[in-house]
């Protein structure tokens, strides 16, 4: 699907790089915990168990949250249908926008919206209800990207991984940005992140305007 159309590539790559931006600053802004990358929350859930830490509730706490936004985004494209994309980032933007406001004065409150935005994002390319492409979460894609590699060496047919290495380098410019930002405006950045979001959200419905998704 990506590697067909480069105008949807183009904004999972930016999809991407709002994955990472959010993911920086909720990772530097809630002590080292992630916001869009549950494989990092679980390990530290299973060390926290192992510990007898208040980590484990905080990590199991934002894994809660993520499939939340997850089913929350699948439940919002399958109603848009067509619409899908725009709709599911409309989501996306609004508990962004909601998470900057709480932000001062409900940190928590704004992480968890947070992190059920990155766990919605994931639907915004979602095909026939199934989601085919990681936004927020790029192991997948350098497994794909190496495995493309391993391949050229031993002279297989090497398939398409451009897309991948778009995808991760997406995420790492969004990343290195959002802790910048951070660094900078604290949870203040979260405005940034909804503004790219509310962008994106435009360019999604020009694009279902042109081509339905």
């Amino acid at each position: 699907m990506l590697r067909s159309d480069r105008r949807l590539l183009a904004l999972a790559i930016a999809l991407s790089g709002l994955a990472g931006f959010v993911d920086s600053v909720g990772f530097l802004s809630a002590g080292g915990f992630f916001i869009s990358f549950m494989s990092g929350n679980s390990t530290r859930l299973a060390v926290g168990l192992s510990e007898a830490s208040s980590a484990a509730l905080a990590a199991a706490g934002l894994i809660l949250g993520f499939v939340t936004g997850v089913v929350l985004g699948g439940v919002v494209g399958h109603r848009a249908a067509s619409a899908r994309r725009g709709a599911v980032l409309a989501l996306v933007s609004a508990l962004l926008i909601f998470a900057a406001m709480c932000a001062p004065l409900l940190p928590l409150v704004a992480l968890g919206a947070m992190v059920i935005a990155m766990g919605a994002e994931n639907a915004a390319l979602a095909d026939k209800g199934e989601v085919k492409v990681g936004l927020t979460y790029m192991t997948g894609a350098l497994v794909r990207a190496g495995q493309a590699l391993a391949n050229r060496l031993t002279g297989h047919e090497v398939g398409s991984w451009r897309a991948d290495l778009g995808l991760w380098f997406g995420l790492m410019v969004g990343a290195v940005s959002g802790a910048v930002s951070q660094k900078l405006l604290g949870f203040g950045a979260l405005w940034i992140a909804a503004a790219l979001a509310i962008l994106l959200t435009l360019a999604a419905h020009a694009m279902t305007r042109r081509t339905p998704a």
